[in-house]
């Protein structure tokens, strides 16, 4: 048990180790920090010197290496915020040249204990040792059982983070893999459940991401995944295909009695998303489908019917057995169809299977009829071929109707396509009838396509488990990779215009070098306000820390002691404003830009400091925090500072 004992050798442990004498002579510091880990060892507790033992790290000087690891190892459960930051060293020491220090702070990184952390510490650890790569299968199982207490956690991004970890690890082990998504069912549909909209989401596309490899896997817990009038539509949606891909012969009925509660949603959408996915089902239980979608066309309106006779031209191509039944229900729908996509879809079954429908040629010859109202080519396009297709049936039905079309077509209609093709039917027509059969009258139907659009071929887990726990699943690969893209150009592009007005005023080119150890700042820099934000919006590092401050901010003395160190300010809040916030940036000779959020909440009386900054080097974040200490402390209004945590998402974008 450490004791408490004197406070001045803890604080003259802290002014040796701060001074940048001490720091030139590496021996005498080397044995300044054995002095602390000594101490550390008789029961005094030093973990007051964290942050300077964490800077000590900055070495390589093995031996030093070690006694500070030694050191972090010991206090992470005292300081679970500042562990944070030892992993990061840790992390970053990992990727060393020297084999050396890559081992040390792997063993390092194994001795901190997980639990010492907080939800967050923990899910950064976990994602951080996705990079490492086994060396054998005891040492797999080794790391999975040390971990295995983590799927039980109580937090959604332990378990999220823990499960994509197992994954990967036992990407040779199908079946490990298999328990372990047995084993998140249950945190899983918690997190589905959830009563925040987004991370219901978040869960809800992870769910269909195991789907791909198991599907059915929820089917025991399809109840879960029923809408509810209070949810945004896009979860909706997301549970509605859920609903879909869990289908089995016990809970059919029960999906099909939910889907179709949402076919009359006052959101048009919605109910056209719920009828095709009744068609999704109906692939595999045609039957009781093809009732429901009949029963739908009952209530006669435009954008049910629509979406119920869209659903039949897809049904009847992917189950040719349902083609009698659907075509007994197509008379009368041509009154409720307005829109192109279902006025194609009708057009195209009654010219494929019209002579199941007995009065198909006059339902058609209202189109004809008016034609020339029409606006779109491809239903144009499309009752060209229906027409000639029922006319090889029903020749003496269509005769009239086909001349008519064709006349119309060739002699008035303005549209080059739609006229090339009635040339196109009208000399094949002079060629006779057998040979506009071979070409027009193809096949109706192709069940083997619904296969592959019933998503029944399982995915191997391997697949998309490198994407679980991102935001791929979200999004999408392609999506993704095109934000990403996108935003890196934007970033690119925004640096590059500063950089070039910068060089284009010789009066931007003054630097002045800020003794805070290793970072120099240009004296000018431009940046607009919406430059900032664009800015603040694509980096996704960020550093914070949190500082004493029990005193009304004044914006004028803050404006004028950072702009001295050159860090300029882009927005400052008015006296007395509640939170007071102030957003800062500077550039260092490299050209790395930074961006600062300064944000007092009197209440708290606490100073909040976010830097930003990409591709984010901790030694670079910590010199420029050690200027905005000095620049605050000239001020005379605080004297500790500690860090609060390292966090690697975006953060929100100024206003």
């Amino acid at each position: 048990m450490p004791y408490y004992g004197s406070e001045d050798t803890v604080k003259e442990l802290r002014r040796a180790l701060a001074n940048p004498g001490l720091q030139a002579d590496k021996l005498r510091y080397r044995n300044l920090v054995l002095r602390v880990i000594r101490y550390m060892t008789q029961g005094l507790d030093v973990s007051a010197l964290f942050m300077e033992m964490l800077k000590a790290s900055a070495t390589v000087d093995i031996v030093q290496k070690k006694l500070v690891y030694l050191y972090m190892c010991t206090y992470a459960s005292l300081k679970p915020d500042l562990a944070l930051l030892a992993i990061n060293t840790l992390q970053k020491d990992s990727t060393d040249p020297n084999p050396m220090v890559r081992g040390l702070a792997l063993r390092s990184m194994c001795s901190l204990r997980m639990k010492d952390l907080d939800h967050w510490g923990q899910s950064e650890v976990l994602t951080f040792l996705v990079r490492y790569k086994a060396r054998s299968e005891d040492e797999v199982f080794t790391i999975l059982n040390v971990l295995d207490g983590f799927l039980k956690s109580s937090q959604a991004n332990v378990v999220m983070a823990t499960t994509k970890l197992f994954l990967l690890l036992a990407e040779d082990f199908p079946n490990v893999q298999m328990d372990v998504l047995e084993r998140i069912e249950g945190p899983l549909l918690t997190i589905c459940t959830s009563e925040c909209h987004e991370l219901c989401f978040l869960g809800l596309c992870h769910v269909r991401e195991i789907l791909r490899s198991l599907p059915g896997h929820f089917s025991g817990h399809y109840k879960k995944f029923y809408c509810t009038y209070s949810e945004p539509n896009y979860i909706r949606y997301r549970k509605m295909e859920i609903l879909r891909d869990l289908v089995n012969d016990e809970n059919v009925q029960q999906i099909l009695e939910e889907l179709q509660t949402y076919c009359t949603d006052v959101s048009v959408e919605l109910a056209k998303m719920a009828i095709l996915n009744i068609g999704r089902i109906a692939r595999t239980y045609n039957e009781k489908c093809v009732i429901i979608l009949k029963g739908l066309l009952g209530l006669k309106q435009e954008h049910i019917t629509s979406a119920v006779i869209q659903t039949f031209r897809d049904l009847v191509w992917l189950c040719p057995q349902c083609s009698v039944i659907v075509c007994e229900a197509l008379p009368g729908c041509e009154e409720f169809i307005k829109d192109c996509e279902g006025k194609q879809a009708l057009i195209w079954l009654l010219g494929v299977h019209g002579e199941h429908v007995p009065n198909a040629p006059y339902i058609l010859e209202e189109f004809v009829d008016n034609v020339k109202m029409e606006t779109s080519a491809v239903v144009k396009l499309d009752l060209l071929t229906a027409i000639v297709r029922l006319f090889v049936i029903r020749p003496a039905e269509c005769q009239d109707i086909l001349g008519r079309l064709l006349y119309y077509v060739i002699e008035e209609e303005l549209d080059m396509v739609v006229r090339d093709r009635g040339l196109l039917y009208y000399r094949l027509l002079q060629q006779g009838v057998e040979e506009i059969k071979q070409i027009i009258c193809g096949p109706r139907s192709d069940p083997s396509l619904g296969v592959i659009l019933g998503g029944q071929a399982n995915e191997a887990i391997n697949v998309w488990a490198k994407d679980f726990n991102t935001l791929i699943p979200i999004y999408g690969s392609e999506h993704w990779n095109c934000i990403v893209a996108q935003k890196d150009s934007s970033f690119g592009n925004l640096l590059s215009e500063i950089n070039s007005k910068t060089e284009s005023n010789p009066e931007h080119s003054e630097e002045l070098v800020v003794d805070s150890g290793s970072i120099s700042l240009e004296g000018s820099i431009q940046l607009s306000p919406e430059q900032f934000e664009e800015f603040w919006t694509c980096l996704e590092d960020a550093q914070v820390v949190t500082v004493d401050w029990d005193k009304d901010p004044c914006p004028d003395a803050i404006q004028t002691s950072f702009q001295v160190a050159h860090i300029h300010p882009i927005a400052i809040s008015r006296p007395g404003a509640r939170p007071w916030k102030a957003y800062l940036f500077a550039r260092n000779e490299t050209g790395a830009l930074f961006l600062t959020e300064l944000l007092i909440d009197t209440s708290k009386k606490s100073l909040q400091i976010i830097v930003k900054q990409k591709n984010t080097s901790e030694e670079l974040l910590c010199s420029f925090i050690d200027v905005i200490r000095s620049v605050l402390q000239t001020l005379g209004e605080t004297e500790n500072f500690e860090m609060a945590s390292l966090v690697t998402q975006e953060q929100p974008s100024p206003h």
